[in-house]
């Protein structure tokens, strides 16, 4: 398998992983938001700043124990502030969308609210994914193969053949 291939794999594996845990997230934003919609008397939009802010809880701990796990991990507090940074502007993205719904269109029915926020979690979905691979669960840097020496040779880089060394000589018997 080429290292395109490879890499196109990765990539799939890593979109399967932040949909599982997204799905998941996506499920507790959705209750949440249901819940508070019918069980309380909270603003429509206030309610789903609620529940997306517990989903977004629910989301992190998925995607640094999960999907990006084999990231680095060396500054946490730094992972933190970028997390809860582009999450904010996630929040912002899907509220936005609800808000214009209601607000600016009128569209208040329960069916009518679910429908935006499911639009506002796919737009902001997006933007989430590419903001916490490329900024928040950064990729180790990857390790370049160190130069063998052959005695008395220049370094040779690791995909050179290098070859095996001679057998060690008998010793000659005597008769």
């Amino acid at each position: 398998m080429g290292q395109g291939s490879s890499g196109l794999h990765r990539l799939t594996h890593e979109i399967a992983k932040f949909g599982a845990v997204g799905a998941f997230g996506m499920v507790v934003n959705f209750a949440v938001s249901n819940a508070l919609w019918h069980l309380t008397s909270l603003q429509a939009v206030r309610a789903n700043v609620i529940a997306t802010v517990v989903a977004i809880a629910c989301n992190y701990i998925g995607f640094r124990y999960f999907t990006y796990r084999d990231r680095d991990k060396t500054d946490r507090t730094r992972e933190m502030i970028l997390f809860l940074a582009f999450s904010a502007i996630g929040l912002v993205i899907e509220n936005g969308i609800l808000f214009a719904a209601i607000y600016g269109f009128g569209w208040d029915s329960a069916i009518e609210r679910n429908v935006f926020k499911f639009l506002g979690i796919g737009i902001a979905t997006l933007f989430r994914f590419w903001s916490y691979r490329t900024w928040v669960f950064r990729a180790l840097p990857v390790a370049e193969p160190k130069a063998e020496t052959r005695a008395g040779q220049e370094p040779v880089a690791a995909d050179e053949p290098v070859p095996a060394p001679a057998p060690p000589a008998r010793p000659r018997q005597r008769v």
